[in-house]
């Protein structure tokens, strides 16, 4: 694993709970989620929660049915779906599923919608797949993703990914790297966006005004 030269360690990271959303569609969710992750494997000193947000819902329009009563669009969910199951039912292999459901569709191309698709991503990350698609038929994946959207809309006004979660506050962040092995890289990202959601509360937008290449 890749080290940083700065004097910086995992253990000087802030402690924190705190939560982070996710949609596997989002490279930006996928970013911020690779830094979390990176963060707690080098030991960062935070409990994180990982909560599922469908981004086909935030987009319905107003008057139509909410994404989660149409059943021809079920397949909007399939990824998010797999995602809770990984995260309730086999907590040890989350971490590889979260990071293989992200790479299946920005490293693979693939499209999230399609069995295949997400059948591959779980079995790369050593998941039984048949065993998660199974738990998907009985339907309650969907049931908790649809009371883990809504809830986080209702209380945080969350309105997109990667939105984090801290003490009450809500701030969606747009990170623009990713941590590449880079374990105390990771922490120190995530630490500062922690600082800035606790005790900056006055900064509501900071955006630069182009992209560094």
């Amino acid at each position: 694993m890749a080290q940083s030269t700065s004097d910086h360690s995992p253990e000087r990271a802030m402690p924190a709970r705190f939560s982070i959303n996710f949609d596997y569609r989002c490279p930006f969710a996928r970013n911020a989620n690779e830094h979390v992750l990176a963060a707690l494997e080098a030991g960062a000193p935070w409990e994180v929660d990982f909560v599922p947000f469908s981004l086909s819902q935030a987009h319905v329009p107003d008057g139509e049915p909410a994404v989660w009563e149409q059943p021809d669009r079920r397949a909007d969910l399939l990824a998010l779906g797999a995602g809770v199951v990984l995260r309730d039912r086999f907590p040890e292999l989350f971490r590889a599923g979260h990071l293989e459901l992200f790479g299946a569709r920005h490293d693979h191309g693939g499209d999230l919608r399609d069995l295949g698709v997400v059948r591959a991503a779980l079995e790369r990350a050593g998941a039984d797949a048949g065993a998660v698609l199974a738990e998907l038929d009985d339907g309650w994946p969907f049931e908790t993703l649809r009371k883990e959207h809504e809830r986080s809309v209702a209380e945080h006004s969350v309105f997109g990914v990667p939105t984090f979660v801290l003490a009450g506050s809500a701030v969606f962040v747009r990170l623009m790297t990713r941590p590449r092995g880079d374990g105390d890289l990771a922490t120190r990202t995530i630490g500062r966006v922690l600082e800035l959601v606790s005790g900056a509360g006055e900064l509501n937008e900071f955006k630069h005004t182009t992209i560094p290449r």
